[in-house]
């Protein structure tokens, strides 16, 4: 079940999808999908080629930045480089934490919300990032 969280203005964060969830991704205004999660993390997980196709066939731009365990700095650097365009976008990982953390650094990296700010936003959405050096 498709289950997104706001975490900004026109910034979301969610558990995995699927083909059949794009419908409300492009109803929310979504107009770049960022994909947080490695292939093969879990049994029956889609590949990032299959929600690829099924991204770019509803109209949308997609982005492949793996996340296993902490951000490291090429998935930070892809994300902030999807944050600058100011566009709706949804990020997702298997639960939406992976995605949540990757937003905040980015949105650090790129100077645009203090840290507490930051916490309290992913709370609001049901992530905690109490313990995370911002």
């Amino acid at each position: 079940m498709f289950s997104p969280r706001p975490l900004a203005e026109a910034v979301w964060a969610a558990p995995q999808i699927a083909a059949e969830d794009l419908a409300e991704v492009v109803g929310l205004g979504v107009r770049t999908v960022v994909n947080n999660r490695p292939d093969g993390e879990d049994q029956g997980q889609p590949t990032s080629a299959e929600i690829e196709a099924a991204v770019r066939a509803a109209g949308l731009d997609y982005v492949h930045a793996p996340i296993a365990g902490m951000p490291g700095p090429d998935a930070v650097r892809a994300v902030a480089a999807v944050l600058e365009t100011d566009e709706p976008v949804l990020l997702y990982c298997r639960s939406g934490t992976r995605s949540t953390v990757a937003w905040a650094l980015a949105m650090r990296a790129l100077d645009r919300a203090e840290p507490d700010a930051l916490r309290e936003a992913a709370a609001n959405a049901g992530y905690d990032l109490s313990r995370l050096p911002l």
